[in-house]
């Protein structure tokens, strides 16, 4: 055998090693992005919508998502404070303040789905009228307690319009740290009346949605999305959070009593 064709073939067997070892280079790199770990920090009233899609996230992609509930107050906080997180889902005012903070990636800011507030009872409790503010005022008024989130959406929301109606100092109202001790109040006869995002009150057992607050009056719980700027899985988390406004998504989202963010 030639010596030129010897060259040849070491040449052509470089080059085949090289291509194996580039394949299996970008295999390995896309194994690792497939499978990622994304960190979240949700706020409670997207939770019924987050628990029915991560799974088909999690199917498509390969990734796998570690989510915690809470408040949005106290998320943004521990964001404050330093909390490493890859992607973040909180009410309006307390992504933007982050956003300020240089703490969330501008671009990535995305509005996700938006809850009108509501009012629960416990199951088989009598239906008081809410239908117009008169009506709700006075039944505002004569309920024996209310429990609310105190730094929840619906906190945000219903002291306000308490003083906005004149009304705050003749509540008697039942502040909690979160919506699922709101649910738990009123489904245990603790308090009779309960504010909260329609998407948090209807995944709950033993209540029932009273209804919403009178178009006058109403406000929503917009959720809004955005990925930290020290995040470790950037990519994986801007793809959670754009998977979220699919087609596919809107549906869900209509499902859990939240309607597409505008």
């Amino acid at each position: 055998m030639k010596e030129s064709d010897v060259k040849n073939r070491i040449a052509g067997a470089n080059r085949i090693v090289a291509v194996a070892l580039g394949l299996v280079l970008t295999l390995a790199q896309a194994s690792a992005a497939r499978g990622a770990e994304i960190k979240v920090l949700c706020s409670t009233a997207l939770r019924p919508v987050m628990q029915e899609l991560l799974p088909q996230f999690e199917r498509a992609t390969g990734n796998t998502v570690v989510i915690e509930y809470g408040v949005s107050t106290a998320f943004e906080r521990r964001v404050e404070g330093g909390e490493p997180f890859d992607a973040i889902f909180l009410t309006v005012k307390q992504l933007d303040a982050l956003v300020q903070a240089g703490k969330i990636v501008p671009a990535t800011r995305t509005a996700i789905a938006r809850s009108g507030m509501g009012i629960e009872i416990r199951a088989g409790a009598a239906r008081p009228d809410i239908k117009t503010v008169d009506a709700l005022k006075s039944t505002l008024l004569a309920a024996k307690s209310i429990a609310f989130a105190r730094e929840g959406a619906a906190g945000l929301y219903f002291i306000p319009l308490a003083k906005r109606l004149g009304i705050e100092e003749k509540l008697k109202l039942k502040g909690t740290t979160n919506g699922d001790e709101v649910g738990e109040a009123v489904a245990s006869g603790a308090a009779e009346l309960g504010i909260l995002p329609v998407s948090e009150i209807l995944p709950v057992k033993g209540v029932e949605l009273l209804g919403e607050f009178p178009r006058d009056v109403q406000d929503y719980a917009v959720s809004v999305g955005g990925v930290s700027v020290a995040a470790k899985q950037a990519g994986a988390a801007r793809e959670l959070i754009k998977f979220l406004t699919t087609p596919a998504a809107v549906l869900v989202i209509g499902k859990k009593g939240m309607e597409p963010a505008r």
